[in-house]
């Protein structure tokens, strides 16, 4: 009875949000505003806020009702694709940057390279439609996007079909992902009714990734079918070269996708975890992925000028990013005294390299269960998939940048892993309320206050973790 009720409490849910989308969602000719009453000073303002609040809540706790795991694996998928159902057919929803992406593919389909070029200075006839922030950045993603943005343009012909077009690519990632989360799940010792349902079925996926359209989902079924042959076919050269590219074409779809791959390099061992057999197999994968990213940028004509525009996504300044958020108070602090410490570059770049030790951390932490294992072929399915799902939780969290749908990188790793669920279900569901469904962020309007909650809540953390973890004497 309760998984019936959370079944058609989250579709209602799904059919309010697409209500409030086309009410005042991100449509082209919405007006942007610069203040948070500008939605409810809209016709339907009211309307659109008090369907997008009701529908989200219900979403939400459909999906936490049932975090312990759906009656049955295939409830689980057919529940997760009602919800997505209604959402197929609203406007975008939670964020303009379907715009941005059809106006990169638009740049590049007319011959202009959209990481030399901006989207305004391009021509690009949509551009009113593109959030101001990011119409004179060049486009952050890899190649392989650029691409598949230009295929949705030359398809969809409008802007219109455009978008049709990039959610049908999204919706193609996402249905990769959900063939994967079975074989990883069995290989994880983890039930498949729990791992989809957490990854599926969770709001963040479905209002952000198919209701907002967002590259993840292209991101999130490369990475976990790569993942998902590399622990299928350990110690193989063949299939280890082809899970490589697959590792290659997430990165080169977002860059996040490469925290991932040192931990697939040792699930690609086969036997016992020596040097030796990690340089063997691992270098069949680093082959591939080389060659996804070399082919790739060969053929785009694009090169790594990529790698330029990832400099430009930290153009906004959020408290929803920790290091930002610290950066943020450092610098309310000094202007109570009359002075302007500019903190939030310094927060973030300590944080980046505090990322880099965190990274090296897990990934030796992994090797060295992996070696101490009695049974490798079980522990380097495990071991494996959930240091790659904390990697990409240390990306979010340090990151000088958080957006919603950042949840979803973590998200669907830590399903097939993690025992205890609550420290990355609340912020991913907490995460599916920050967008208002014009795209307004709230963490705008909320700076200071936000900055300080984030803060004192990670010195919360801190000290938790000190008490329970006392340094040794």
């Amino acid at each position: 009875m309760r998984a019936r009720r959370a079944r058609y409490a989250g579709l209602a849910g799904a059919v309010l949000l697409t209500v409030a989308g086309y009410l005042g969602g991100a449509l082209p000719d919405a007006p942007l505003g610069s203040a948070p009453p500008s939605i409810w000073r809209a016709p339907a303002g009211p309307a659109t806020l008090t369907c997008w609040l009701i529908g989200t809540a219900l979403l939400v706790g459909a999906w936490w009702s049932l975090r312990a795991g759906a009656p049955s694996g295939r409830w689980a998928y057919v529940t997760a694709g009602l919800w997505l159902l209604p959402l197929l057919a609203a406007p975008p929803l939670g964020s303009r940057d379907v715009y941005s992406y059809a106006c990169q593919g638009w740049t590049y389909a007319h011959g202009v390279d959209p990481y030399a070029v901006p989207v305004a200075a391009a021509g690009c006839p949509w551009v009113d439609a593109v959030a101001p922030i990011w119409r004179d950045t060049p486009a952050p993603y890899g190649p392989v996007f650029v691409l598949l943005a230009a295929l949705a343009v030359s398809v969809g012909g409008g802007l219109t079909g455009t978008i049709v077009a990039l959610r049908v690519i999204a919706v193609a990632g996402l249905l990769l992902a959900a063939f994967c989360l079975p074989g990883l799940a069995r290989a994880a010792g983890v039930p498949t009714r729990r791992a989809a349902w957490l990854a599926l079925a969770a709001p963040v996926i479905g209002v952000h990734l198919v209701g907002g359209v967002h590259n993840d989902a292209v991101m999130l079924g490369l990475l976990l079918c790569g993942l998902l042959l590399v622990i299928r076919r350990p110690g193989r050269p063949a299939a280890l070269f082809v899970a490589g590219a697959l590792l290659g074409l997430a990165v080169t779809v977002k860059a996040t996708a490469v925290v991932v791959a040192p931990f697939a390099a040792l699930a690609a061992v086969h036997g016992r975890h020596t040097v030796r057999a990690l340089l063997r197999d691992g270098g069949w994968l680093a082959g591939g992925l080389l060659a996804a990213l070399l082919v790739t940028s060969a053929l785009s004509g694009l090169g790594f000028g990529w790698v330029g525009g990832l400099t430009r996504s930290g153009d906004s300044e959020q408290w929803t990013s920790p290091p930002t958020a610290v950066g943020l108070v450092v610098d309310y602090a000094g202007a109570l005294v009359g002075r302007d410490p500019r903190a939030v570059p310094v927060t973030r770049a300590v944080a980046l390299l505090l990322l880099a030790v965190v990274l090296v951390v897990l990934w030796w932490r992994a090797w060295r269960d992996l070696r101490a294992s009695g049974d490798p072929a079980l522990a380097r399915q495990w071991v494996t998939l959930h240091g790659a799902g904390l990697a990409l939780a240390a990306t979010v969290v340090l990151s000088p940048v958080f957006h919603p749908w950042y949840a979803t990188w973590p998200l669907v790793l830590l399903a097939l892993t993690a025992a205890r669920t609550t420290w990355f279900l609340l912020p991913a569901g907490a995460a599916t309320f920050l967008a208002l469904p014009d795209g307004t962020n709230l963490a705008r309007f909320t700076k200071a206050p936000g900055a300080v909650a984030m803060t004192a809540l990670l010195l919360f953390v801190l000290l938790h973790t000190l008490r329970r973890h006392p340094r040794p004497r």
